[in-house]
C-alpha cells in the first residue's frame, strides 16, 4: 500500500472508529426488562419480585414464586440529543494551517436521536417447592442515532443502529427458608448498522488522491448480525416476609457482527452486577427498595473493523479506548393504595461510561433518572403495569479530531457542547396461574 493510500485510510479510519464506538456509550446499555422496573427506576429490582420480569435481574428470585408466573409488555425509548456550539475544522485547515484560528460554526441540531421499541416476555414454571425453572426474551443493549445527510461534520455525525435481543434460560433451587439459588444461560443476538460518509471538502480530496475512490463512503456496514452466550447467577436471601436481599452477577460476552459482505463489527459486551434490598414497613402499605448496580465497562477497550469493503477503508482496524466502569444507584417506594391499585416511584444516578475520550454521536454523561408507575390489578391473577421515567443527562464539552498518521496537523476537528435526556415509558400484562 503506498503512503498517500495508507495516510487517507489511516486517518479517516480514526475518525471513523472514534464516531462509532463513542455512540455505543448512552443507550449502550438498556434497562428493558420491565415497565414495573421503569416506573421505580429499576431500585430493587433484583428482589422484589412482584412479577416474572424479576428473572432477567437475578434467577434465584424465581423461588420466590409459589404458581406459574407470566409477563409480556414493552418499553419505548425516546432519546433527545442536542449539539449546540459546534466548531468544525475540515481538511481545508491541514493545507492552510492559519485557518486553524477560524473553525466554521455549525448549525445547532437537536434531532439527532429517535425513538426506539423494545419488547419483552418472561415465563416462571416452579417444579416443585426447591426446583423451578424460567425463559424469557428481551433486550440488553442498543442504541440509534442518525444526523441528517447534510450536517457539516459528517465525518463525526452518519447513522449507527445497534441492537440486542436476550433469549435466557434460567433454573433456582431453595436451600431453606432464607438462602435461594439461581442460574441462566443468555443467547444473544445482536444486530448493527454503521455509516459514515464525507463531506464535499473531504470527498474531493479523497478522489483528488484516489480517483477509485471517489464518491465511496468512509463507511458502510449494513445489517451486521451474530450471535454470543453468555450466563448469569444470583441469590436471594430472606431475613422475613417484609425483607430480604438479591445479588447478582451477569456475564457478558465479547460480540462479533457480520454483514452480507462479510464486514465485521467486534465489540465486548461489559459484564453486569446488582445488589438489591427490599423492605415493606410492618403494619403499613408502604415499602422502600434500593440497588446499586456495576457495568464493567472498563472491559470495553477497542472496537474491530473487519474485511472492510465497498468503501474508503479497507481491510482491518483497531481503536483502542479508556472507558471507565459505570454505577446505577437507585432508590425507591411503593405504595399499596388497595386491592385494585399499587403506586410506585424512585430515582437514580447513573454514571457515564466515557472517560478522555467523547464524541458528538450520542454524547455520554452522568445521569439522573426521575421515574414513576402504577400496576392496576384486573383480578386477583392478572394486573397491567405502566411506567415512565424522565432521564436527564448533563452538559458535556466534546472535542474530536482525525489526526494525521505521518505528524503534523489534523486532517480535520470539532468541538461542541452536547446533552442528551430520554423518555422511557412501558406497559405490561402479568398474570399468575
Amino acid at each position: 500500500m503506498n503512503k498517500k493510500r495508507l495516510f487517507i485510510r489511516s486517518a479517516v479510519a480514526i475518525a471513523v472508529a472514534a464516531s462509532s464506538t463513542s455512540a455505543l456509550a448512552a443507550g449502550f446499555q438498556l434497562n428493558a426488562q420491565s415497565a414495573t422496573g421503569i416506573g421505580r427506576a429499576f431500585a430493587g429490582d433484583a428482589v422484589i419480585a412482584d412479577n416474572a420480569a424479576v428473572m432477567a435481574r437475578n434467577p434465584a428470585a424465581m423461588a420466590l414464586f409459589g404458581e406459574n408466573a407470566f409477563s409480556i409488555g414493552f418499553e419505548t425509548v425516546t432519546t433527545m440529543i442536542e449539539v449546540k456550539d459546534a466548531k468544525y475544522c475540515g481538511a481545508v485547515c491541514q493545507q492552510f494551517p492559519e485557518k486553524l484560528q477560524n473553525p466554521v460554526s455549525v448549525d445547532n441540531i437537536d434531532d439527532v436521536g429517535g425513538t426506539s421499541i423494545a419488547p419483552n416476555v418472561h415465563f416462571i414454571h416452579p417444579i416443585n417447592e426447591k426446583f423451578a425453572v424460567g425463559i424469557n426474551a428481551y433486550s440488553n443493549f442498543g442504541t440509534k442515532t442518525e444526523f441528517a445527510s447534510d450536517y457539516h461534520a459528517t465525518e463525526y455525525g452518519g447513522l449507527t443502529d445497534v441492537k440486542s435481543f436476550n433469549l435466557g434460560l434460567a433454573g433456582s433451587y431453595r436451600l431453606n427458608e432464607q438462602w435461594s439459588f439461581g442460574a441462566g444461560i443468555d443467547l444473544i443476538y445482536g444486530q448493527g448498522t454503521m455509516k459514515r460518509e464525507p463531506n464535499s471538502v473531504i470527498g474531493s480530496i479523497i478522489g483528488s488522491q484516489l480517483p477509485q475512490l471517489a464518491g465511496k463512503p468512509l463507511l458502510d456496514v449494513d445489517g451486521a448480525t451474530g450471535f454470543a452466550v453468555g450466563f448469569n447467577v444470583g441469590t436471594v436471601f430472606e431475613l422475613d416476609e417484609n425483607n430480604r436481599f438479591g445479588f447478582s452477577y451477569r456475564y457478558s460476552p465479547e460480540f462479533e457482527a457480520e454483514d452480507d459482505k462479510g464486514q465485521k463489527i467486534t465489540l465486548p459486551l461489559p459484564d453486569i452486577a446488582e445488589f438489591s434490598g427490599y423492605h415493606k414497613i410492618q403494619d403499613t402499605k408502604f415499602a422502600v427498595h434500593y440497588s446499586v448496580q456495576y457495568i464493567g465497562w472498563g472491559a470495553f477497550d477497542q472496537i474491530s473493523f473487519d474485511n472492510l469493503q465497498g468503501s474508503v477503508l479497507s481491510g482491518s482496524y483497531d481503536k483502542q479506548y479508556g472507558w471507565q466502569d459505570g454505577w446505577h444507584y437507585s432508590i425507591g417506594g411503593t405504595y399499596y393504595l388497595n386491592n385494585d391499585w399499587t403506586l410506585r416511584a424512585g430515582y437514580m444516578y447513573d454514571t457515564s461510561a466515557q472517560d478522555q475520550i467523547t464524541s458528538i454521536s450520542v454524547p455520554d454523561s452522568d445521569r439522573q433518572w426521575l421515574s414513576a408507575g402504577l400496576t392496576y390489578h384486573l383480578d386477583q391473577k392478572s394486573s397491567i403495569d405502566f411506567g415512565f421515567t424522565y432521564l436527564m443527562g448533563e452538559e458535556v464539552s466534546v472535542s474530536e479530531s482525525t489526526p494525521n498518521p505521518f505528524g503534523g496537523k489534523d486532517l480535520s476537528s470539532i468541538t461542541a457542547t452536547t446533552q442528551a435526556n430520554a423518555i422511557l415509558m412501558g406497559l405490561q400484562y402479568s398474570r399468575s396461574f
